[in-house]
């Protein structure tokens, strides 16, 4: 915890003491919850482990300073072959369609498949409650929709039949 070192000690009235605060208080959330979070080198990101009944996710969040909003990023363990990205894309889009907080990307180049959540605390005191809000919508979500994916990749299933075997 000592290592984490992530309270800088910021005059109040310097541009981005609000999102250092925030930073400091996602930092405490995740460590009282039982995250175990690790210091990502000297930016105000953290990384972790989610343990889903379907898939173990390493998982990103980040605090944008000047922005003052709160990021999350659950990283699928798989990236989308080459020959299978056109599929993965059909099914995260249809994953996606419907979702009222964050969204699933695919990166085209490597496939890396992950998902985002996100809050904007802009003139706000980030809570434990926000940082909750955001997180664990993207582990859950990577967690129920991850299964599918793996069948439309690997072929088992088109798109439109993993959605439909995921969402029932």
């Amino acid at each position: 915890m000592d290592n984490l070192d992530y309270r800088p000690e910021l005059d109040p009235n310097h541009e981005q003491a609000a999102g250092w605060r925030a930073f400091s208080t996602v930092g405490l959330f995740l460590e009282e919850d039982g995250w175990f979070p690790q210091r990502i080198d000297d930016r105000p990101a953290f990384r972790m482990q989610y343990h889903g009944s379907n898939v173990d996710i390493r998982c990103i969040v980040q605090i944008k300073l000047e922005a003052e909003q709160l990021v999350m990023y659950a990283y699928a363990p798989t990236k989308a072959p080459e020959e299978s990205r056109h599929v993965a894309a059909e099914y995260l889009t249809r994953a996606n369609y419907g979702l009222h907080i964050g969204n699933f990307e695919l990166d085209f180049s490597d496939g890396e498949v992950r998902f985002k959540s996100g809050i904007d605390f802009e003139d706000e005191i980030l809570t434990f409650n926000w940082v909750r809000n955001t997180i664990y919508p993207a582990v859950h979500l990577m967690n129920r929709y991850f299964p599918g994916l793996m069948m439309v990749i690997y072929g088992a299933k088109t798109p439109a039949e993993a959605i439909e075997a995921v969402e029932k």
